[in-house]
């Protein structure tokens, strides 16, 4: 049987705000060009989890409501799931509301919203409404399992969360450019592994797509994929890096 990617989107109706569903196309195409399978299976609210049917999960980013909704559903349905899936090596992305998920709770003033625990981080929900929001192009740099030196990702961000890592968390990257997860703490997103949470969208994969060759290369266990022409999606991270103000 031909290699295959199996891709979980997890909520894709409640939690894919700007644009992320972009993510998934960039992943199936690249798989497609490489000649690798791709499967894509839809998980949403009350369906059950299966941990060992899928290689790489994802989770977007939703509104306030939406995620109160998904919140409750993924503690009490998924959290098992997941857990079980990243201690077998499965890849995760999570995006925005998405990577809060992955920590302990979400606050939003005087309510707690629970997370899975699947990585040592807190979000707190910062006051004043649309004028505290973290906003904008963000250029990063990262250091990943397997990638030889740094790399620069660039995305753009918009969030009204404060996500603090805890001391057993590792951030995804360092801020170049932009705001992350505090807008003071100098670092974006978390790394564990295989686990990935960031607030870049808009989306992510199309303007990183050597970010989303490691992601297949993690899910499937590979050590390289084929190289590919990438003149195109090289000239979508030069214009994403332009914007955030750290050029090439």
């Amino acid at each position: 049987m031909a290699e295959r990617l199996r891709v979980c989107a997890l909520y894709p109706q409640l939690m894919s705000i700007y644009a992320d569903r972009g993510n998934l196309l960039l992943l199936e195409r690249r798989c497609a060009w490489r000649g690798i399978g791709f499967e894509l299976s839809r998980v949403g609210h009350g369906d059950t989890l299966d941990p060992d049917a899928h290689d790489l999960f994802y989770m977007g980013g939703g509104q306030d409501r939406d995620q109160r909704l998904v919140a409750d559903d993924l503690v009490t349905h998924k959290r098992a799931a997941l857990h079980a899936a990243a201690a077998r090596g499965a890849a995760i992305l999570a995006v925005c509301g998405g990577y809060q998920l992955l920590g302990h709770h979400y606050e939003l003033g005087q309510e707690r919203i629970a997370g899975i625990g699947l990585v040592d981080a807190h979000t707190v929900r910062a006051p004043g409404g649309t004028e505290t929001r973290l906003v904008g192009n963000v250029a990063m740099e990262v250091t990943l399992p397997g990638l030889d030196g740094p790399r620069v990702l660039a995305g753009f961000e918009n969030h009204g969360g404060r996500t603090h890592l805890g001391p057993d968390a590792s951030p995804l990257g360092r801020v170049i450019k932009g705001h992350g997860n505090t807008g003071a703490s100098g670092f974006e997103g978390v790394l564990d592994g295989g686990i990935v949470g960031t607030y870049l969208h808009g989306p992510l994969l199309p303007k990183n797509a050597w970010f989303a060759d490691w992601l297949v290369q993690t899910a499937l266990g590979r050590d390289e994929l084929a190289p590919l022409d990438d003149r195109l999606e090289d000239a979508a991270h030069a214009s994403a890096r332009r914007a955030a103000g750290f050029p090439i």
